[in-house]
């Protein structure tokens, strides 16, 4: 199923000989295959500028400037000039592809060292984010790019080729890792263990197009339609759908780059997998200290900060017609009930349609309503997952920062306990935080009859 739009190929080379015979039918293949935008990136003077071009001429189409760590030898002042005149124009998103390449030692080292520090300055300058070239170059590039300051603007590793504790480092200072298609190859298990170990959101994809084609095309010409099939190779390896890969990873390159601006658009209904997931309130109970709205209200390629709490007519709306869905999951940024009233509204109407409806939650609804809720539950909730977190009221107080005190922890265990009696499955869960007796919260699941499932602390969908 082809969706328009959808992607976006971060690193391509198309502004050269390899696509001159057939550039136009490439752009249509690459429509076809879901692209909504193409970064071209500039290697040297003649790329940049021609890069540029490109940019100015097609819509959908952005331009870095740099210079390759390859060419560091020829570089002079006048260089720096033309790539900063060149990186004024609205069209340019990023300094690069910039960086150090220790296996081809085209240029001395030292000198590639020198330009790369050099480029860094300059993206630090003119407030644009850089991208990086690394090849045999790991630890010098990290040990420059934290030198330089090359947090304070941000960028990608390009064409990734470290390992996992190196992507984590890069994550740490606020950079994105690229994934090529040689993601596809089969000798390449150190690329897809660092696509299973970090989240989808600190993940970019490319073709670094005409080089390094995917599989089936390796040893072929690439070409930006084939970033498709490294997004489902990613998609693959996190558990996802490639539509969940190719939106997570456009609004990652779109806030990056600012590419067609920010989509901070409301978001009721969304989805993630084959669930359809419904954000019907920010408000909380409790203050989770592991909760990651309070970095970003971004899940998984969908901003889920609301202008207002929706009513039942704009929840509908919304929701439209789904299609086939697993389950209706009333979950998005914010304890959906407190909104108690609106959840047995929809789920009555979801219900005459045939969904199976969770809700997770964080367990304290009998606490915030004063009455007990889950018999007005009975019938329209099939499943309900409570988020206990912890195996003592002073545990949970500290990672939770309930607001009823001591009568939190027992509220939570009372509602497990009580939710049995009217909701066919429960689930008690709890975030895998550091320091956390996992054991002991599921030996008290298993005391209170109810399923249990952990949750990693640093999600990694």
């Amino acid at each position: 199923m082809n969706h328009p739009g959808f992607l976006i190929d971060t690193h391509a080379h198309i502004d050269g000989r390899d696509f001159a015979a057939d550039f136009d039918e490439m752009l249509r293949r690459a429509a076809e295959a879901g692209l909504s935008h193409i970064v071209t990136v500039g290697a040297d003077l003649e790329s940049s500028r021609a890069a540029c071009e490109l940019a100015e001429k097609y819509e959908h189409i952005y331009a870095t400037v740099g210079i390759h760590p390859h060419d560091a030898a020829r570089v002079t002042d006048r260089c720096y000039e033309v790539i900063r005149e060149l990186a004024a124009s609205p069209k340019v998103v990023a300094i690069g592809e910039i960086g150090l390449d220790f296996y081809r030692d085209r240029s001395p080292r030292a000198e590639q060292e020198e330009v790369f520090r050099r480029f860094i300055r300059l993206a630090r300058e003119l407030a644009l984010p850089i991208i990086v070239h690394d090849r045999d170059a790991h630890e010098r590039v990290m040990t420059i790019m934290r030198e330089e300051k090359a947090a304070e603007v941000g960028g990608v590793l390009h064409c990734f080729s470290g390992d996992l504790a190196m992507a984590r480092e890069c994550i740490e200072m606020g950079f994105f890792v690229s994934i090529p298609g040689t993601v596809t190859y089969p000798s390449n298990e150190q690329l897809r263990e660092v696509v299973r170990g970090i989240r989808t959101e600190h993940l970019l994809i490319e073709t670094d197009c005409p080089y390094l084609a995917p599989v089936p095309h390796r040893g072929k010409r690439n070409e930006p339609a084939y970033v498709r099939l490294t997004a489902e190779k990613v998609a693959e390896l996190k558990g996802l759908t490639l539509e969940d890969v190719g939106r997570i990873t456009s609004l990652n390159a779109r806030r990056l780059f600012g590419i067609g601006g920010k989509d901070q658009s409301t978001e009721i209904a969304y989805r993630i997998r084959n669930s359809l997931y419904l954000n019907i309130t920010n408000r909380c109970s409790n203050r989770c200290s592991f909760c990651a709205k309070f970095d970003d209200f971004t899940v998984k390629g969908h901003y889920l900060r609301l202008d207002h709490e929706p009513t039942f007519a704009e929840v509908m709306a919304a929701i439209g017609d789904p299609g086939p869905v697993d389950e209706v999951v009333f979950c998005g940024f914010g304890e959906p009930m407190l909104r108690v009233d609106l959840i047995r509204e929809v789920a009555t109407e979801l219900k005459k349609r045939g969904y199976r409806i969770r809700i997770n939650t964080d367990g304290q609804a009998n606490l915030v309503h004063g009455r007990n809720v889950l018999p007005e539950l009975a019938g329209l909730v099939d499943s309900i997952s409570v988020s206990l977190n912890a195996a003592d009221a002073e545990t949970y107080a500290r990672l939770c920062n309930t607001p009823f005190g001591a009568d939190g922890f027992a509220g939570v265990c009372a509602f497990l306990n009580e939710a049995k009696k009217h909701i066919p499955t429960v689930v008690a869960t709890a975030v895998t935080v550091p320091g956390l007796d996992v054991a002991a919260v599921r030996r008290l699941a298993d005391s209170l009859g109810v399923k249990f499932r952990e949750r990693e602390y640093a999600e990694v969908g």
